[in-house]
């Protein structure tokens, strides 16, 4: 049975790096749901966060696939319950919206949601949560008028203590 599942990597900061990454996924018919890339904790280590939606076999093959990268330092995956995530939504409304009252203010309240900036043609509304959560307040703002949204993938933290950093000290300790 399929299930949503969150990928690590920690790599290099090598240049092609994340065509290779996805290509792994491409020649196996998987579909990458969100793929972000950034620096990690540690200096000169990038980390991808990679949501897909696969069997637990399939999770396990694409982690032992990633990690036979040269540039490649460590691969994880966890299942929601294992991480803390998020994601950032941008909506960009007509300012005249706001001049019926307090409907628009009200619904940006009761989302958790903030205004970023207020133009003359427009105001753009910021929004974090989990992807029902963006999504919810976009079919809210679609009643009422909407010009432009964009989502972020999703940022993710492993609740427990970061496995990169017990893997590059066993690197130490066996080198």
């Amino acid at each position: 049975m399929k299930e949503e599942f969150t990928i690590t990597v920690f790599t290099e900061n090598q240049t092609g790096l994340m065509s290779r990454v996805v290509s792994i996924f491409t020649r196996r018919h998987i579909n990458i749901d969100s793929i972000i890339a950034s620096p990690a904790s540690l200096p000169g280590i990038h980390r991808f966060t990679i949501v897909v939606q696969v069997e637990q076999v399939m999770v396990e093959k694409l982690v032992a696939q990633l990690e036979k990268q040269v540039d490649v330092m460590k691969s994880f995956y966890y299942r929601n319950s294992e991480i803390v995530y998020q994601e950032i939504a941008l909506y960009k409304v007509p300012t005249e919206l706001f001049s019926n009252g307090d409907t628009v203010e009200a619904l940006i309240r009761s989302h958790n949601a903030r205004i970023l900036t207020i133009e003359p043609e427009y105001v753009v509304i910021e929004k974090t949560g989990h992807q029902a959560e963006t999504e919810a307040l976009l079919t809210d703002l679609r009643k009422i008028g909407i010009y432009e949204f964009v989502r972020s993938g999703r940022i993710a933290i492993a609740k427990p203590m970061e496995q990169l950093n017990e893997y590059l000290k066993s690197l130490k300790e066996t080198g």
